[in-house]
């Protein structure tokens, strides 16, 4: 996975590591003080199972790119001093200790980096079809469990309504 050229925003999808030292520089440009990246890390529990070994990963891969550009178009809708934003997720299987999820976010100032980065990663997890299979000591699972994908005009719409926000 390379970083594009020329463009402001990056998002990938990928079997393979993912960059996330590079996401986090390539974020970073001189007319803003505050790069921020989330790195979210395959771990060896989760909520009632322990000695989970392997996560994996599969997607509705025609879905999961346009639905990132989506993301990110909203984040610089709702936070317009956004610079640049990087929206990459693995697919496929990932070993504990490797990153599933990577959203690198640059701004003028760090408030506006910080929740812009909050966002991409609650929208992605809520709006875009990826799902994740755990295996661990005594079992496994795709988290089958019923799980509604939302549209994310719908998210940014119900949280803006929860916060009592008009939205322009």
């Amino acid at each position: 996975m390379q970083a594009p050229q020329n463009t402001n925003t990056w998002v990938g999808l990928s079997h393979e590591l993912l960059p996330v030292e590079l996401a986090s520089q390539w974020v970073i440009d001189p007319t803003c003080g505050a790069s921020v990246t989330f790195n979210g890390v395959a771990r060896d529990h989760s909520s009632g199972r322990e000695n989970v070994t392997l996560l994996e990963y599969e997607a509705y891969e025609e879905q999961v790119i346009p639905r990132f550009k989506a993301i990110a178009k909203k984040a610089r809708n709702q936070w317009p001093d956004i610079k640049k934003i990087a929206i990459l997720h693995r697919i496929g299987k990932v070993e504990i200790g490797d990153s599933a999820v990577v959203i690198a976010i640059s701004s003028p100032h760090r408030d506006h980096a910080y929740l812009a980065s909050r966002f991409c990663i609650d929208t992605l997890k809520s709006t875009v079809p990826i799902w994740k299979r755990e295996i661990w000591e005594s079992g496994e699972s795709w988290g089958l469990e019923p799980q509604h994908i939302e549209e994310i005009d719908e998210i940014f719409l119900n949280e803006s309504q929860d916060k009592g926000e008009v939205l322009h």
